[in-house]
């Protein structure tokens, strides 16, 4: 006999997975686990008569030939195996070192696990109904937060394209990804978000809580989920004493936070971005404060926005009239200036408020139309935390202030940031044209030109040129 498993209380990705290596395979029984996660359950309870999956207890006492280990790197022993039986995983999460030598582990670097299944699929021209369809669409959401998590590649939007050509419901897939604590969960969760800890390293948010679930049967991952979407951290680590020892559940959304190395300190494994261990016969306040010491150790200090920002910025007083606030913008090509009054910072002015009060012949000054604040970085922030700055205020430059005085010593801006987000969109040529500068100007011209360079950057300024010569 040959079967088909996954981990235990598991997820979309898990049971979509399951139905993808049934497809390619179809000699192959796809074994429901024992335990599956909630949302996963009120699935199967629906649409599971849809579905060619077989209950561990229905299996019988035939000897299993092979298994096929899907979304997981861990097998869980069914009555039936021998030392004999053929092992062969098809995973994406991380290859572990401790696999047995006789198994055969296809293993690649996709969001989703059932991507790997859903190509396979394609490739065969395979037909689907709307709810294997639909199945599969949801292993690969829940997984890759529909298509919106880091870890997401092109083949995980692919495959998802061609399940909606399959007629996979969008209607049902949403209630399923958006699925509500149970009573059980929401006590659980009012426990930890009661008890969180902020703990800050390198300017990065980290939650850390502990519960208890021991009187509690439901699965704990939609727990954490729902704690991180509201408290918004750069990550969540959360420490659950639950029947079998102490559940550590951890979430990142930083790429300088890799909570898979933080589970596998504990024994356990997972993504970069999303990691559980089960520790067993340790005490949780032990665990606890282990969690804390080797914490730092695992968080990337992250870019700072000394390394993005403009140094020696300009800065107005309230006094000045918006006449020479023009004249400065027209002239350095700069979106906002800092207002300063007595070495502290008193507010922004912008262009928009500039233009505004010029195409009204309003003769007013900085300080009338500025927006009030002293809003300010510091140049060891890292740019998570100026994000969230720019994203509170709706401030597009915002000062740079070091932490031992009022100095204000660089300013950062909204195009700064993009830049280090997004280099692929904002930079899409890095030609060197001084090769075609040479042969295109006389050496009067150049040396002029470059003069002008030497100038503009000592004073951290842009130079442009204009006209048919840059055409030409």
């Amino acid at each position: 006999m040959r079967i088909i498993l996954t981990h235990e209380q598991t997820d979309f990705d898990g049971l979509a997975s399951l139905l993808g290596a049934h497809f390619l395979d179809e000699t192959a029984i796809p074994v429901l686990p024992r335990r599956m996660n909630r949302n996963v359950r009120a699935f199967m309870t629906i649409y599971g008569a849809d579905l060619p999956f077989i209950d561990p207890r229905d299996l019988g006492e035939q000897l299993i030939e092979s298994v096929t280990l899907v979304d997981t790197q861990s097998l869980t022993s069914i009555k039936g195996m021998t030392s004999q039986t053929q092992v062969r995983a098809i995973d994406h999460h991380t290859e572990r070192q401790d696999l047995p030598e006789n198994w055969e582990l296809i293993c690649q670097d996709v969001g989703a696990n059932t991507t790997i299944f859903v190509e396979s699929i394609q490739e065969q021209d395979l037909r689907l109904s709307v709810v294997q369809a639909t199945l599969l669409l949801l292993g690969i959401y829940e997984d890759t937060g529909a298509l919106t998590y880091t870890r997401t590649t092109p083949r995980d939007a692919r495959a998802s394209a061609f399940l909606l050509e399959q007629g996979a419901s969008l209607t049902i897939a949403h209630n399923y990804i958006n699925h509500p604590l149970s009573l059980q969960q929401q006590e659980i969760y009012d426990q930890l978000r009661r008890d969180a800890e902020i703990h800050t390293i390198h300017s990065y948010a980290i939650i850390v809580s502990q519960g208890d679930a021991r009187e509690m049967d439901e699965e704990l991952s939609t727990v954490a989920h729902k704690m991180r979407d509201l408290l918004d951290p750069d990550a969540i680590l959360l420490l659950i004493t639950i029947r079998g020892g102490v559940q550590l559940i951890a979430r990142s959304t930083s790429d300088q936070i890799d909570v898979a190395k933080i589970a596998a300190h504990f024994g356990g494994g997972g993504h970069s971005r999303a990691a559980a261990a089960l520790i067993k016969s340790r005490e949780r306040a032990e665990i606890y404060a282990e969690l804390i010491d080797v914490l730092p150790k695992f968080v990337q200090p992250g870019i700072t926005v000394a390394e993005i920002m403009s140094r020696a910025p300009q800065v107005l007083q309230p006094s000045t009239p918006v006449q020479e606030i023009n004249r400065r913008m027209q002239r350095y090509g700069y979106e906002g200036y800092p207002i300063v009054d007595k070495n502290e910072i008193v507010g922004l002015v912008t262009r928009r408020a500039v233009d505004r009060a010029i195409s009204h012949k309003l003769n007013l000054t900085a300080g009338q139309l500025m927006e009030s604040g002293n809003v300010h970085v510091h140049p060891d922030h890292a740019i998570e935390y100026l994000q969230n700055v720019m994203t509170d205020t709706g401030w597009g430059q915002i000062p740079v202030v070091e932490r031992d005085g009022h100095t204000i010593i660089g300013i950062v801006t909204r195009t700064d940031l993009l830049k280090t987000l997004a280099p692929q969109v904002t930079s899409p040529s890095h030609r060197n044209l001084a090769d075609k500068l040479k042969s295109a100007l006389p050496p009067a011209r150049l040396e002029l030109l470059e003069e002008i360079a030497a100038i503009a950057q000592e004073q951290r300024m842009a130079i442009y040129i204009v006209g048919g010569f840059v055409r030409d």
